[in-house]
């Protein structure tokens, strides 16, 4: 047998392989869509047998429900306590970066510092000028 008839016959092997998958892959999803239609029936049998659920009773100025129960009173609105705005001066030397590390803690912060001050620091957060009056997150 020479080296050619190996490959032949590993070829032929490889074909009968493809062959049996397929069938058994064609096999499962006939059977998958034969319970996917059983459950789907069974559902629908469940639903159709079930009881109409009963309406609710919406009670009428006419009926007891009505008059055995008291009217809510009207929730009085609370007071919102004035939030204090916490600020920092921007001074000569200062970045966004470094403001974020002093006052929040974390340098990495310095997008929220600038998503909040983007009217007074404007479109380059790298210009900062001495005087603006940042607002800082809480």
């Amino acid at each position: 047998m020479g080296l050619f008839d190996f490959l032949k016959s590993d070829k032929k092997k490889h074909e009968a392989a493809e062959k049996a998958a397929a069938a058994a892959s064609a096999g499962y999803a006939a059977k998958y869509t034969e319970a996917v239609s059983a459950t789907k029936a069974a559902a629908e049998r469940m639903a159709a047998a079930s009881r109409p659920k009963p309406m609710p009773h919406t009670p009428t100025p006419s009926s007891a429900a009505h008059k055995a129960v008291p009217a809510a009173p009207a929730p009085m609105p609370m007071p919102m306590p004035a939030a204090e705005k916490r600020t920092y001066t921007v001074r000569s030397g200062d970045s966004l970066s470094s403001i974020a590390r002093l006052e929040l803690g974390n340098e990495a912060r310095w997008r929220e510092l600038y998503a909040m001050n983007r009217g007074v620091v404007g479109s380059n957060p790298e210009l900062l000028h001495p005087g603006q009056v940042l607002t800082l997150p809480n």
